[in-house]
């Protein structure tokens, strides 16, 4: 499974990834499920590393992201889809940039899930459109309620559809509902040899 988070900028793509890792490591560790490979294909400077260290020094995480970051260039799009199609481990996640664009179309092409986020549920159906011109199989469509105090599932199938609350920097998310929720769904999906 190559699953793809995806949505406008500013969505909690980011948070969502690290509380999907944190969430899914004790199904790993009980030999439930597979070790979630996180792979970020955006040069925001978030990489995997980000929120652990945006918890323990948000000045450092601050000051490295900035020495992280870099341009969204074709060349870099290359480079994170050829490392997208070469991904061949049972459970991927591919955080992407928050623009439908040539660069994010060549990165998910090989890729066969997705995961919708946006704080504007406006946006949400675009992103739809982008997933299905991209043949990735929607596991989830998520409205990110950064104002909001918990989190909503409103549908379990087909698609797990809901809210998820507060997806900030340097906060801890695993243990909400609608992360444990949809971490489930990856690990039954992983299990079962979906992808």
């Amino acid at each position: 499974m190559k699953v793809v988070l995806c949505g406008p900028p500013h969505s909690g793509k980011s948070c969502l990834r690290d509380g999907l890792k944190q969430a899914i490591l004790p199904y790993s560790r009980l030999g439930q499920a597979p070790y979630p490979f996180i792979l970020t294909a955006c040069p925001d400077g978030e990489g995997s590393w980000y929120a652990e260290t945006a918890r323990q020094d948000p000045e450092l995480a601050k000051s490295l992201k900035q020495n992280y970051k870099r341009q969204f260039t074709p060349a870099f799009a290359e480079r994170v889809a050829a490392d997208v199609c070469r991904l061949s481990l049972p459970l991927n996640i591919i955080d992407i940039g928050g623009k439908i664009d040539d660069k994010n179309r060549r990165i998910v092409a090989c890729a066969t899930h997705a995961v919708i986020i946006s704080g504007d549920r406006a946006l949400i159906p675009a992103w739809q459109d982008f997933c299905v011109e991209m043949n990735l199989s929607i596991i989830a469509l998520l409205y990110s309620d950064y104002t909001g105090t918990s989190d909503r599932i409103e549908s379990e199938t087909p698609i797990l559809k809901g809210s998820v609350h507060y997806l900030e920097r340097g906060v801890e998310v695993s243990d909400r509902p609608m992360i444990q929720t949809l971490a489930r769904r990856l690990v039954a999906m992983s299990q079962n040899g979906a992808g």
